[in-house]
Order: C-alpha cells, then sequence, then structure tokens
C-alpha cells in the first residue's frame, strides 16, 4: 500500500475511532496534495513527490511549535508536535547522525574543504547526495562542527 492510501485507510479510521487531532492533521496533508495536484494540472503525485510535501508539511509544524514556546503558548506548541508525530509516521526512517557524520566527513574530504567559506558547498553536496534521507538542520549542525565554525 502506498503512502497516500495509507492515510486514506487511516483518515477513514480516526474518523470512526473520533480522533479529532489525527483527522484534521490528516484532512490538512490530502489537502496539501490537491493542491500541489491543481498546481501541476491535476498531474497525480508521484511517490517522491508525496513525501516531499510530507516533509514539508512536518517543516512548517515545527516552526509554528517553535514560534508558539518563544510566545509561551505551549497548548499549541504541543498540538502541532502532536501533528509532527502524526505526518511522521507516513515518511522513511531518517539516517542517524553517524551516517549523515560518514556522509559529511566523506564529502569534505573529497571536496578538500576546511574553512567555515566552504560550509554552503559542502552542505549542498551532502543534501544532494543522501536525497533527502536527511534533515538539512541536522546536516547544516554537523557540517558546522566538522568545520569548526
Amino acid at each position: 500500500m502506498d503512502v497516500r492510501q495509507q492515510i486514506d485507510s487511516d483518515l477513514t479510521a480516526s474518523l470512526k475511532k473520533r480522533d479529532e487531532v489525527k483527522v484534521l492533521t490528516l484532512r490538512g496533508v490530502k489537502t496539501a496534495f490537491s493542491n500541489v495536484e491543481i498546481a501541476n494540472n491535476r498531474t497525480p503525485l508521484t511517490e517522491e513527490q508525496i513525501i516531499k510535501i510530507l516533509k514539508s508539511e512536518v517543516k512548517k509544524r515545527r516552526d509554528a511549535a517553535a514560534l508558539y514556546e518563544q510566545g509561551g503558548s505551549q497548548e499549541r506548541a504541543d498540538k502541532e508536535k502532536k501533528e509532527i508525530e502524526i505526518i511522521s509516521a507516513y515518511l522513511p526512517a531518517e539516517l542517524s547522525d553517524e551516517e549523515i557524520q560518514k556522509a559529511v566527513t566523506a564529502m569534505i574530504t573529497e571536496m578538500g574543504a576546511s574553512t567555515p567559506a566552504d560550509m554552503g558547498k559542502v552542505i549542498g553536496a551532502v543534501m544532494a547526495r543522501l536525497k533527502g534521507d536527511a534533515d538539512g538542520s541536522r546536516v547544516s549542525a554537523l557540517v558546522k562542527a566538522a568545520l569548526h565554525v
């Protein structure tokens, strides 16, 4: 069963269970899918596009949760975090920090990078090599640490 079918199935189950947070979250995700399809002349989404949209939805919620925490609204931040958990269940597992570190070290060696000025190039190359299997902020932090920025 592909991701989209799984989301449809889980939405139906959540409606029956009356799990309001999951229902609203999955409906929001389905709306995001529809919006992209409409923008692309109703072309059906590929699995890669679906994963990209899901990652985008998680990022939006992470940003919102951080802003809510800064603003002192812990209740709303917790709701956003719950939505992140729900959406993340449909994403493939990300690489561990050790695996990312190996890729960062290999890329720094390949590129001969040694200064903070090389950071952007290294991050871009590592992200291209990992093909979205790692969060950009984690890659960035590991590159900064490796280059002693």
